[in-house]
């Protein structure tokens, strides 16, 4: 049976985040996270998760073959044509002509499209917070537990002294950093799940504590 409730992100790395943070928080309903690849499209990317929401995704909510949707997408960096407002800008020209408009009652965190003939409601995530450019790993870098404060300054510094420079393009930095973070954890490894471990992440931070409020209310207990 297909799964009713879908959560789409960018790709593999973003999946086994979010697969673990979901088992983490254990949601009310099974969550399915998939990425574009799942749909058909030959590549893991924010454009292309906005291709499957328009071909794939918005067909199938509208009848029925699956019931909620959220999006959890990177806003990238304006200097590389990116941004939030840019993405959400995206979004909403994917979402307006299915009858969705973005609701600007809710309370702040993740954003909530409101259908115009009563389909659920779609949930969007624009990491790292909804406001700021950036990706995923900013926004662990945000909700980063303090005892972890150290090591996560130590990857910086360790990054800083690379010899003969950095090969990565600077708008990755952040990710070399996370990376170089989980390396050094008691079981090292670069997958970004390993940064929803308990311990890791401070599970009281606003952020986190937002993000997860969101999901709850896209994935209620009641479909």
């Amino acid at each position: 049976m297909s799964a009713k409730n879908i959560l789409l992100v960018e790709g593999e790395s973003d999946r086994g985040f979010f697969e673990a943070l979901c088992k983490q928080w254990r949601l009310p309903v099974q969550v399915k996270v998939s990425t574009p690849r799942d749909a058909g499209h030959a590549k893991d990317t924010k454009q292309a998760v906005l291709s499957v929401l328009e071909t794939t995704y918005l067909s199938q909510l509208a009848d029925g073959q699956i019931e909620r949707l959220a999006i959890a997408v990177d806003a990238d960096r304006v200097s590389d044509g990116g941004g939030f407002e840019r993405t959400l800008t995206q979004l909403s020209q994917r979402l307006h002509p299915a009858g969705y408009a973005l609701d600007t009652s809710t309370e702040p965190g993740g954003l909530l499209f409101t259908h115009n003939d009563g389909l659920h409601d779609i949930g969007v995530w624009i990491m790292p917070n909804n406001a700021d450019e950036g990706a995923l790993e900013h926004w662990i870098q945000i909700n980063l537990h303090p005892a972890e404060d150290a090591l996560m300054q130590h990857a910086r510094a360790s990054i800083d002294q690379i010899p003969h420079g950095q090969k990565f393009k600077s708008s990755r930095r952040t990710k070399a950093e996370v990376s170089t973070w989980l390396a050094w954890q008691a079981e090292p490894d670069h997958g970004l799940w390993q940064a929803a471990k308990p311990g890791l992440l401070d599970e009281t931070a606003p952020q986190f504590q937002a993000i997860k409020a969101w999901l709850e209310k896209v994935f209620p207990t009641a479909i």
